[in-house]
């Protein structure tokens, strides 16, 4: 099938089929015109693609674990898709503990600003009284 066809049949954009093979993430022949051809198993590879980038795993990762992801929904459970999951989501976590920090750092800056201006405005409200 061609590019237009596989990007109708998964959802996918041409553009992101392109990539995904730039990537080394999908496989396309070319016909005698130079037009990219797929096989149908290309339907499923790309739902594979889709499903794994959509967990945040960059290309790279994606591209390792393609081959335990073979025969059915999830991975195979070997020692190397165990591996790069368990990474993943070690790496969440630190990114979560991250963004918790920045979320209280930016808390302690927008109480001292609220409290400012309840200052602020009692101060204004003194000074209207004294004038």
């Amino acid at each position: 099938m061609r590019i237009g066809e596989l990007a109708r049949r998964t959802g996918a954009s041409a553009r992101s089929l392109r990539y995904y093979e730039q990537r080394g993430l999908l496989r396309a022949g070319r016909d005698p015109n130079g037009y990219r051809s797929y096989d149908t198993e290309s339907v499923e590879t790309v739902a594979r693609i889709r499903d794994l980038l959509a967990t945040g795993l960059n290309t790279d990762a994606v591209r390792a674990l393609l081959p335990c992801a073979q025969g059915g929904p999830g991975l195979t459970p070997c020692a190397f898709s165990c591996g790069v999951v368990e990474q993943q989501m070690a790496q969440l976590d630190a990114e979560m503990d991250q963004l918790r920090q920045r979320r209280a750092a930016l808390d302690a800056y927008a109480q001292i600003m609220r409290e400012r201006r309840v200052q602020d405005r009692a101060l204004a409200v003194m000074a209207l009284r004294s004038a």
